[in-house]
């Protein structure tokens, strides 16, 4: 029996729209695609999203908030020392990044045309790797660790300073020979500057 929208979800509708768009690309998903795929009509998907842009709006998020979660945990553990902390933090958000290009690459490309239709969810989404950077940063002056003078100044240049490994540009490079080593010696220098230089663990 086809799904009611007494037992509709938001999460069943985006979980929904994900498969449609994946299945037709952001240009050609429609609502009522999205409302045919659950069984129900474009009124009950209307009821939970307003708009069609709010329901893109929402899954977007939805697909960001999924990589801000999974680095969360590595961010906040105190069992690591921040400089591992901070290593392991940059190679989690370069491989769900690669995981994500290469595993589904339709999906992968239409949630960047998404991004830039979301630029809120967007800034959001950096607002808050930033902030998650930052809090290790501290940590790292807090023990010793690091020594520089301002953590967020420091984390947003971080950020930016890996954006080869992040940032969905530079996604066709990703699977290139040695990215890895390239990776590593690109971290292995962000660490040495943010201990000053010393070469301190």
């Amino acid at each position: 029996m086809a799904p009611t929208s007494e037992i509709l979800t938001a999460e069943r509708i985006l979980e929904a729209t994900e498969e449609v768009l994946r299945r037709h690309g952001p240009a050609k998903a429609t609502v009522v695609d999205v409302a045919r795929a659950l069984g129900v009509s474009h009124g009950s998907v209307y009821r939970h999203f307003r708009t069609k842009a709010a329901l893109r709006e929402a899954v977007t998020k939805r697909w960001l908030d999924r990589t801000s979660e999974a680095l969360t945990g590595i961010a906040s553990d105190e069992g690591r020392d921040p400089g591992t902390r901070l290593r392991d933090w940059l190679a989690a958000l370069f491989t769900a990044k690669r995981r994500k290009a290469g595993h589904d690459p339709e999906l992968f490309a239409t949630y960047q045309v998404l991004a830039t239709e979301n630029g809120e969810a967007v800034n959001a989404h950096l607002v808050d790797l930033i902030d998650q950077l930052t809090r290790i940063v501290q940590a790292g002056n807090a023990t010793g660790a690091f020594a520089v003078p301002s953590p967020a100044t420091a984390a947003r240049a971080v950020f930016h300073a890996t954006g080869r490994f992040h940032d969905p540009f530079y996604a066709p490079a990703w699977e290139e020979p040695g990215i890895e080593a390239e990776f590593d010696a690109v971290i292995a220098l962000l660490l040495q500057g943010l201990r000053g230089g010393t070469g301190r663990a």
